[in-house]
């Protein structure tokens, strides 16, 4: 008799697959994943499933957002551009967080969670998940300190759109 599964079981398993597809391009691109390695990165189609392209516009993002994938088309096969707040163009370091945590939702739509965003980026880096999420808070709150505290933010969990 077959086994009958679950939701539950169905996140399980893409959380399973998200942390190995993390620790994959930490062992491709890593340990130091920066501009050049995310530009290579977003090229590799084993890694990320749909054309990225980067651009530092704040136009599509919510308030206190540091990033967001959208898409190009009404097909994920069309493509996407990954909008990063400009706050960040001059601090090209910080970046590759930021869209690893986007990357999530670029490859697996809503059925993503924000704790699959995490488990991927903190594998892709070679942190705990803890580490990684404490990262991304302190890139949030430089959008809260720009926005002079106006910005909508509360502490983390404003940063970015997830599925969960």
């Amino acid at each position: 008799m077959a086994t009958q599964l679950t939701a539950g079981d169905a996140q399980q398993s893409l959380t399973a697959h998200v942390e190995a597809k993390g620790i994959e391009v930490l062992l491709k691109y890593g340990p130091q994943i920066g501009w050049s390695e995310l530009q290579q990165l977003l090229d590799d189609r084993s890694c990320v499933r749909y054309a990225c392209e980067i651009v530092f516009d704040a136009t599509h993002l919510l308030p206190g957002e540091f990033a967001y994938p959208m898409p190009r088309g009404s097909a994920p096969e069309d493509g996407f551009t990954m909008f990063v707040h400009p706050v960040f163009m001059l601090e090209r370091a910080s970046v590759p967080a930021l869209v690893l945590y986007q990357i999530v939702a670029v490859n697996y739509g809503s059925f993503a969670s924000s704790d699959d965003a995490e488990t991927f980026g903190a594998a892709a880096l070679g942190l705990t998940r803890d580490e990684y999420y404490a990262l991304l808070c302190k890139r949030t709150d430089q959008l809260a300190a720009q926005d002079g505290g106006t910005g909508g933010v509360t502490g983390c969990g404003g940063g970015c759109r997830c599925g969960g």
